[in-house]
């Protein structure tokens, strides 16, 4: 599935090589020479993953993911660093500083879109493409056919998303503004009740295998996928 990636990195070589290397697996790639323009980046379009040099003129590839760990609209924006330093305690300060992933310089196109992969599996499973299965219901994310119990379901594609993301978050509490920003995307704009008309229609597209129980009103938060009973 592609995903939107930031890469930072501050030499016009290695910024080229790893974005052409993304673009060619299918991905939308952002670009930054620095952590200050990284942060503008993150602010006006928020990316799936960020690539972050170590080095980096001005605010430093640590300091960078410092900040991101510390605003709550980042703290779990998967973060991969990527440095020519390999020793031991600098992985160990990238790792502290909040990186999920460190990547030593040179590294090999392949083995970038692998820890990407993942580090989306880990952080943001609704970006793989992982078919589901939850308790009968099925959802391949790369033909967009979802099956209850073996039998074809018909979805808008918003109600796919959704449904995705549920199942691939099961048996969590979301409100009404977490389930916005996570499929509809935090940069759109509308109603919070849009979600509730949106689980209607994707109840009523499950509700012929049944399946519309999974999906739970939590009175006062918002809605859960649970094979648990209410």
């Amino acid at each position: 599935m592609s995903a939107t990636i930031l890469v930072v990195e501050d030499e016009p070589s290695i910024q080229e090589l790893i974005a052409a290397s993304l673009q060619h697996a299918g991905h939308l790639v952002l670009r930054a020479d620095s952590a200050e323009a990284a942060l503008q980046l993150v602010n006006d379009t928020l990316p799936d993953v960020v690539l972050l040099d170590w080095m980096l003129p001005g605010l430093s590839g640590i300091q960078c993911a410092q900040r991101l760990r510390a605003a709550e609209r980042t703290r779990d924006l998967p973060i991969i660093m990527l440095t020519a330093r390999g020793a031991e305690h600098d992985k160990v300060a990238g790792l502290e500083a909040g990186a999920d992933d460190y990547l030593t310089k040179p590294f090999s196109p392949r083995e970038l879109l692998a820890r990407i992969k993942a580090v989306l599996r880990r952080r943001a499973p609704q970006m793989t493409e992982d078919c589901v299965d939850v308790d009968g219901l099925r959802v391949d994310p790369v033909s967009h056919r979802v099956h209850g119990n073996g039998q074809s379901l018909e979805l808008g594609p918003t109600e796919f998303r959704l449904l995705h993301f549920f199942m691939t978050h099961a048996e969590r509490v979301h409100s009404r503004a977490q389930l916005l920003d996570q499929v509809w995307g935090d940069h759109i704009f509308v109603e919070e009740r849009t979600v509730d008309v949106h689980i209607r229609r994707l109840r009523a597209a499950l509700e012929a295998t049944g399946h519309d129980r999974l999906i739970q009103t939590v009175r006062g938060s918002g809605y859960r996928f649970s094979a648990q009973p209410e």
